[in-house]
């Protein structure tokens, strides 16, 4: 019989409250989204309303900075007040005089070059990043990798003479399932979706569509859906919900870029706004989508006629009661999130701003210092996946041209004499030597180092043709011209 022992053991968790989650929910979804997220939660909590009338013009700060200040919210001292506290969610960045502007489109890019770009936001070495392109080199038109792991790690070990392991590669894999769009990277339809769903739900949300994809894709697909309500003990109405949420999901991520209609008919509309006012950069949050609220009067003045009679209360008003004290919590929190996004996403494209101060002064792309994530996390004091979820599908509209947030983060290299540039400014240069080479005799990536190492940029030929690559130029053979 084997022997039993008994030992204590001291583990340190992390756990985020609902209201944390809420927000980091929120600071996800860019501005277009957010507007969604507000009808669907003005629609679901009647004690949440618009604010209507004159009461906009009031700042946010002054109404609810004092109000909403303590971390628990008591029913009774809510009731004891003389004045029922109006919480409302506003801000001084926009004016109802301001007349509308047709947001300018974007330019487009093509699915494989947006991928290689985020892996400039992740944190991996120079050979790490040459697998990671190497894998979603891999990937098709629709977003799937269609090869399997140990196919592509033999074909390291061929063409780039790297030995990595399977287990390296699953793990490059799952940072590129994090790029956008939601489901890149899977390598079958299950897990495509499965992918979109948790990134919409979180991981930790155990939703019942996740369930289905993960544990009843099959009986899914084959629409054997009486087996999975006697499975999860669940009505007909509550499955219909889930399938329609699975239903919502995109089975070929890629395909929004496979067309090149869709990137020049699809309009961007910025989170942020700067102005150049006589040299004084002003920055501004988009507040078209961003609708004022507060608590509905109506619904406070019966919770206060009910609280205020508790001894002839029903049972039926006990419940009703506190029914409309969740629903206060849940309007109170999201009015609370909701602030806590405005001031997170400001603080943040302020000190972007600040770093990359030239480029928003001037619009030249030259002036844009070498700039990761880290870099700001460090300077706001908030942690970089934060950061990350600022940059993520955001946009910024400046007097010269829309740009993604993620346009400013990129990495650097120091010059012969220590200066730090940034690997945008080393392209341009390559960009220029290419355009005005011999077509003739076109340059190979040795001579285009060369000819970096005399500007006193010393970069590897294995970089040269990385950047190149990225450039979408191909090899100097390929280039020849008679």
């Amino acid at each position: 019989m084997a022997e039993q022992r008994i030992s204590l053991q001291q583990r340190l968790l992390q756990k985020l409250s609902p209201q944390q989650i809420q927000v980091i929910k929120l600071l996800e979804i860019p501005t277009m989204q957010l507007e969604q997220r507000i009808k669907s939660e003005l629609d679901e909590n009647p004690i949440l309303e618009l604010i209507e009338g004159e009461d906009t013009d009031e700042s946010y700060d002054n109404d609810t900075n004092d109000s909403q200040s303590d971390d628990e919210f008591s029913l009774d001292d809510y009731l004891n007040e003389e004045d029922v506290p109006n919480y409302r969610l506003s801000s001084n960045n926009y004016s109802k005089d301001d007349k509308p502007v047709d947001m300018p489109y974007s330019s487009g890019v093509s699915f494989h070059d947006s991928l290689i770009e985020q892996i400039g936001l992740s944190n991996l070495n120079e050979e790490e990043e040459m697998v990671a392109e190497y894998i979603i080199g891999n990937i098709d038109e629709d977003g799937y990798l269609r090869r399997d792991l140990l196919s592509i790690s033999d074909d390291l070990a061929f063409h780039l003479n790297l030995e990595v392991k399977l287990a390296d590669l699953e793990r490059y894999l799952r940072i590129i399932q994090e790029f956008d769009p939601a489901g890149v990277g899977a390598r079958d339809l299950q897990e495509c979706l499965l992918l979109q769903i948790l990134r919409k739900k979180g991981k930790g949300s155990g939703c019942l569509a996740a369930k289905i994809l993960q544990d009843n894709f099959e009986e899914f697909t084959k629409k054997h859906y009486d087996k999975i309500i006697r499975k999860y003990d669940i009505s007909e109405e509550e499955l219909k919900d889930a399938i329609d949420e699975i239903l919502k999901l995109n089975p070929k991520p890629g395909s929004s870029y496979s067309n090149p209609m869709s990137k020049s008919n699809q309009v961007i509309v910025p989170d942020f706004l700067l102005d150049n006012s006589e040299g004084e950069l002003q920055l501004s949050l988009n507040q078209k989508n961003a609708p004022d609220l507060q608590l509905n009067s109506t619904y406070l003045d019966l919770m206060k006629t009910y609280a205020g009679n508790k001894s002839l209360a029903s049972k039926d008003q006990k419940e009703a009661l506190m029914f409309m004290k969740q629903k206060l919590d849940s309007a109170k929190w999201f009015i609370d999130a909701i602030r806590q996004r405005q001031h997170t996403l400001m603080t943040t494209m302020s000190e972007i701003i600040k770093f990359q101060k030239e480029f928003f002064e001037e619009g030249d792309e030259t002036k844009l210092r070498p700039m990761i994530l880290k870099d700001i996390a460090d300077i706001t004091g908030l942690d970089i996946s934060t950061i990350s979820r600022v940059s993520n599908s955001k946009y910024i509209q400046t007097h010269f041209g829309i740009y993604s947030l993620k346009f400013f983060f990129s990495e650097g290299m120091q010059t012969d004499t220590g200066e730090e540039v940034s690997t945008r400014e080393i392209k341009r240069i390559l960009q220029d030597c290419l355009n005005n080479e011999n077509k003739r005799y076109p340059l190979t990536d040795e001579k285009l180092a060369l000819i970096l190492k005399e500007k006193s940029y010393i970069v590897a030929r294995r970089t040269v043709a990385k950047y190149r690559e990225q450039l979408g130029i191909p090899v100097a053979r390929m280039r020849k011209e008679l």
